[in-house]
């Protein structure tokens, strides 16, 4: 009887969703984990938030262009993806929101896009949620799966492909206040709940480099744009963004906004 319950509730929770996301942003509406009030809904429940896909089940390389390559940006910015201009031209911007969505499905990063990525867009997952009671603005970043996910009003607005920091100790010196100076640190992203402070425009040079558009977190760390941003965990302890995430991010995320930061990658 219990199971019967939890099943109807569910059918309730579902219309309420759809009524919810009438109107809401369509990356929003992709999200299939939401809160209403401070209870998680569960990605099943919540799968009827989809707009419906069929796939070309057309097999795209980097570089490739034409209407499957569209269908394919359309689709992961549906689903709250950022894969730059609407344009059929299969390039960089498309590939880091491909492998956001390949990791975020379980599935091995590739630029391949294949039967198994194209399924995976039919009938799409949710990001895991790190911090189920956590507020409806929010930045979660996954160092296990290197995915940073933007939650307005409780739904993902907007996920990314990042590398976050590498682990391996450094020592470097660099020119800073008018002389040669040595500095050393772990190159650790660290974990824990943090907020957004202070921010820069454009590129904001560091002693330890150049961050581009850098929202910081958690005293010089910060969510910025680089011009390289690898399949692996490369900084020093910032959190990577693509260039055209980083674009678009200060205007999501305002200062004071919670960054909870989960996991740890295996290499």
């Amino acid at each position: 009887m219990g199971g019967r319950r939890q099943a109807v509730a569910a059918l309730v929770m579902a219309g309420a969703l759809a009524l919810a996301t009438a109107g809401v942003p369509e990356a929003a509406q992709a999200s299939t984990q939401v809160r209403t009030g401070a209870v998680p809904v569960s990605s099943a429940v919540a799968a009827a938030a989809y707009p419906p896909f069929t796939a070309p089940y057309k097999t795209l390389k980097l570089g490739a262009k034409g209407s499957a390559v569209k269908a394919l940006q359309t689709r992961l910015k549906q689903l709250g993806y950022v894969p730059g201009s609407i344009d059929g031209r299969y390039g960089g911007a498309t590939l880091t929101a491909v492998w956001a969505f390949q990791k975020i499905q379980g599935i091995t990063p590739t630029s391949t896009v294949a039967k198994r990525t194209w399924k995976a867009l039919e009938n799409p997952k949710a990001p895991a949620v790190l911090v189920p009671r956590g507020r409806p603005d929010r930045v979660e970043v996954n160092l296990t799966k290197q995915v940073m996910v933007l939650y307005r009003n409780g739904v993902p607005r907007l996920i990314s492909h990042i590398s976050s920091g590498s682990g391996i100790p450094y020592t470097e010196y660099a020119m800073w206040n008018g002389k040669r100076q040595r500095f050393s640190g772990s190159a650790r992203t660290p974990t824990g709940d943090f907020a957004t402070t202070w921010r820069v425009s454009g590129w904001h040079r560091s002693y330890l480099g150049q961050l581009y558009n850098p929202i910081f977190f958690n005293g010089g760390i910060a969510l910025h744009g680089a011009l390289s941003v690898p399949l692996y965990p490369a900084s020093h302890g910032c959190v990577r963004l693509p260039m055209h995430v980083a674009e678009i991010l200060p205007g999501l995320l305002g200062t004071g906004v919670p960054v909870h930061v989960r996991g740890r990658f295996v290499r």
